[in-house]
């Protein structure tokens, strides 16, 4: 599934030196369309929004009856709405079987790929990769974090990029954040590549601007040095 032609001695490189990096060119180029189909026309899509259980994904109408509030919490302090589909969650519960999604999970904690991630970061102890599908449409964000979580053990953030033709002013674009606010990077979400980042470090996913015309579809999770409880 990863790009056979892939040589990743300059990305190890700039992750070692910054703490992040984007490579280009992930997946296989089959693959990668694949799967951005199966997130565009296929998965059962919910809404997730913080303090909340998740929802049925939002309709035009439920998103302009409940984003006005959604916005006023998010200037109170961290908040997101944005939309996924649990991986974890969906395979444990034998959710969807037919779902193409779901060869991913298998496939990040294939000991091929988890030697690949160890060579990529450096780090041997990496041992369990955590995935869900996101959606972000017009008006969904994710307010400034840092990952960190004591108890899932986490060493890596990823997000593998599958939405199509995406453009900068969309909006949508993973941010980077010093420890006094500034900003400091930005990556787009380039189709087929992978962001990276060593956990914790402070970004946010700008808010999807109105007048984009595709939703900002991806794989993500964590890169994990024990599996999670």
């Amino acid at each position: 599934m990863i790009n056979n032609d892939l040589d990743i001695t300059r990305y190890r490189k700039r992750l070692a030196e910054v703490g992040r990096v984007q490579i280009p060119g992930f997946l296989q180029a089959d693959a990668a369309e694949r799967l951005a189909d199966c997130l565009r026309r296929e998965v059962p899509w919910s809404t997730a929004e913080r303090g909340l259980p998740d929802s049925p994904a939002f309709t035009p109408e439920v998103a302009r009856q409940r984003m006005p509030e959604a916005y006023r919490r998010a200037a109170q302090g961290f908040h997101f709405v944005y939309d996924r589909y649990l991986l974890v969650d969906a395979l444990k519960e034998g959710r969807d079987p037919h779902l193409l999604l779901h060869v991913v999970l298998p496939f990040f904690n294939s000991e091929p790929y988890l030697q690949f991630i160890r060579e990529l970061t450096g780090d041997p102890e990496l041992k369990a990769v955590g995935a869900q599908a996101t959606r972000y449409l017009p008006g969904q964000f994710l307010r400034v974090h840092d990952d960190g979580h004591h108890d899932e053990a986490r060493r890596y953030a990823y997000v593998l990029n599958l939405s199509r033709r995406w453009e900068v002013d969309w909006g949508g674009l993973l941010h980077f954040v010093d420890e006094d606010g500034g900003h400091l990077d930005a990556f787009l979400p380039r189709f087929n590549s992978l962001s990276l980042f060593k956990v914790p470090a402070k970004h946010f996913v700008g808010t999807v601007a109105p007048f984009a015309l595709e939703p900002r579809l991806a794989i993500t999770g964590w890169w994990h040095s024990q599996p999670p409880a």
